[in-house]
């Protein structure tokens, strides 16, 4: 059953934590007052200044801290610092009763995708996929287009996506209505033969991804397909594909080629060039909402994520 968190209003608390990668501290701070603006009071997480090697901290504290902002009644959001790697070694020990008795906006992408697949597949919570505050909106280039997302969260809006944003390109025809989910393609596969697969019968998939060569994205979208995840998909969401190029010298394919091997066969609507994912403007969505993927109009209509 679909669970919509509540609406944001003006001093509201935001929670800020960073279940991955140690984020970047200044990008961090100077992100702050981007939430000022918003009109948001701001609460950090025990945790995020912690440094373990790769990860912000233990698992524990990461886990902590996750546990403590759905917790806590005075949090209304809770959104991620930053993504990096470490979020599919907490999934299995998360409280997802907890985070069903208390649902609440949970925001973030890149390896959060991990996160996001296991929350909204054990307690059906819509969640979002946009722009982190170290990783993106505390750097220098932040778009317009990307601040505007976040007032999806104050508002009940259905979200249009259009040729009036980018150009997108149909790769199969159709037009199909379902639940958005996916994310990150590397997190979407790590997820294969966990309890947290993701699940695509009947739903819209989303992918995107950033710094993978062509052949590693093949090897993903094999695996993907080898699984049957592509074939149960009612519409395939293509977002942006980051420095999806050749490192070396030796002939590859390109990652046009690619996605047309994998996704141009599929008797589903697929679309790609959708500005969702590492770049800039970065499109935000809630994942778990339903929303229609249309090849005939080039158009992705997504219903509101958060309820009054």
């Amino acid at each position: 059953m679909m669970l919509l968190p509540k609406k944001l209003k003006r001093g509201d608390t935001v929670g800020i934590i960073a279940p991955a990668s140690p984020p970047n501290q200044p990008n961090l701070e100077k992100s702050l007052s981007f939430l000022k603006e918003l009109g948001v009071n701001v609460k950090m997480g025990k945790h995020v200044h912690e440094v373990n090697g790769y990860l912000a901290g233990s698992d524990e504290e990461r886990l902590a801290d996750l546990h403590a902002m759905f917790q806590d009644p005075s949090v209304q959001a809770i959104i991620c610092a930053g993504g990096g790697y470490g979020t599919a070694r907490i999934a299995s020990a998360v409280d997802y009763e907890l985070i069903k008795r208390n649902p609440k906006i949970f925001w973030g992408y890149s390896d959060i995708t991990f996160l996001h697949t296991a929350i909204r597949q054990q307690t059906g919570l819509v969640t979002f996929h946009g722009p982190m505050l170290a990783s993106d909106v505390g750097k220098e280039e932040f778009h317009a287009l990307s601040k505007k997302m976040f007032y999806q969260l104050f508002e009940p809006m259905e979200l249009h996506y259009s040729e009036e944003i980018t150009p997108l390109e149909v790769l199969a025809e159709g037009e199909r209505i379902g639940e958005i989910v996916g994310g990150n393609l590397s997190l979407i596969q790590s997820s294969l033969g966990t309890p947290f697969e993701l699940e695509t019968e009947g739903k819209l998939l989303f992918i995107e991804d950033v710094d993978e060569e062509p052949y590693r994205i093949d090897a993903m979208l094999n695996q993907l397909s080898m699984a049957g995840k592509l074939q149960q998909a009612c519409g395939i969401i293509v977002g942006d594909f980051k420095n999806a190029v050749p490192t070396n010298e030796k002939p590859s394919l390109s990652l046009e080629e690619v996605l047309e091997s994998y996704l141009g066969n599929l008797e589903i609507p697929v679309i790609k060039g959708f500005k969702i994912g590492h770049c800039e403007p970065h499109f935000s969505i809630p994942l778990g909402a339903k929303a229609k993927l249309s090849a005939r109009s080039k158009t992705l209509t997504i219903m509101p994520g958060v309820r009054s």
